[in-house]
């Protein structure tokens, strides 16, 4: 388990028993298939290109003990309009994707569009789990549950959030977060939200001005930053955890697989 960050402990989540598919035995996928693809896979459902180099560098970083194949569903990435994210997070989209990581041997499956995610509300986002674990069959989860789970492992109560999302959109993020029962202190937005955040620097700009002195984690839920390279550097500079979306969505589907691997340089979350 990752150390407490102390200051209170997370409430039980709900998500703990939709997202994992806790229950009812489902059909998965046939164990030689498994075996000639390589073993463990958490298959993640992502709706653009742009963090697929970090999905690859989180394979490395992991030594190679899990595959982490992407199946794409289409559409704009992250809109900025909530008819919109709830379109690009709908089930049929979603499910339409399932069938590739199927054919890849994934043991359990991750939405990773955060803001498509966030959209739905808590109840929307349970029942959007829902229907992509149904579709595959599996243990499924979204980026959106992985950040609460994320925060309850390290005992964190205060977030702050670094986001290039328009105002809407980061209003969704933080009444889910509060719907979780953390509390959200500050909320900093980037001022060119079409424009992704690149590179170390612009990280650490971005982190920093979002944190705050009563804040026990950094969240950067944005899934178009390459962020697993700076990881280490970003909490180092803040002192704290900062969580990030392609970070958590791989914790997660580790999770739901009963693997906890501890991996230097992937922040508090792997320690």
């Amino acid at each position: 388990m990752a150390p407490a960050v102390g200051g209170g402990v997370m409430p039980a989540v709900d998500g703990d028993v939709v997202p994992g598919v806790s229950g009812e035995a489902l059909p998965g996928l046939d164990g030689d298939v498994v075996s000639a693809l390589g073993g463990d896979a958490v298959g993640v459902l992502h709706p653009g290109h742009r963090a697929e180099d970090d999905y690859r560098r989180l394979e490395s970083l992991l030594g190679g003990t899990v595959r982490l194949p992407l199946a794409r569903t289409g559409g704009r990435p992250e809109p900025a309009r909530a008819e919109a994210l709830r379109e690009l997070g709908s089930a049929a989209r979603l499910s339409a994707a399932v069938a590739e990581l199927r054919r890849q041997g994934v043991r359990a499956v991750l939405w990773a569009g955060t803001s498509a995610g966030f959209a739905f509300g808590w109840e929307g986002a349970h029942a959007q789990v829902r229907e992509v674990a149904a579709a595959a069959g599996l243990p499924a989860s979204s980026t959106s549950f992985a950040f609460v789970h994320a925060l309850r492992e390290l005992g964190a109560t205060r977030v702050a959030v670094a986001s290039g999302c328009p105002g809407e959109v980061a209003g969704h993020i933080t009444d889910f977060l509060k719907a979780a029962g953390a509390e959200v202190v500050s909320v900093h937005r980037a001022t060119e939200a079409s424009t992704p955040v690149r590179g170390r620097a612009e990280l650490l700009r971005l982190v920093g001005a979002a944190d705050h002195r009563r804040a026990q984690a950094v969240l950067l839920p944005d899934t178009s930053p390459l962020t697993a390279r700076w990881l280490g550097d970003l909490e180092a500079a803040l002192g704290k955890p900062v969580l990030t979306a392609s970070q958590v969505t791989v914790w997660e589907g580790l999770r739901l697989l009963d693997r906890h691997p501890r991996r230097p340089g992937l922040g508090a979350l792997f320690d």
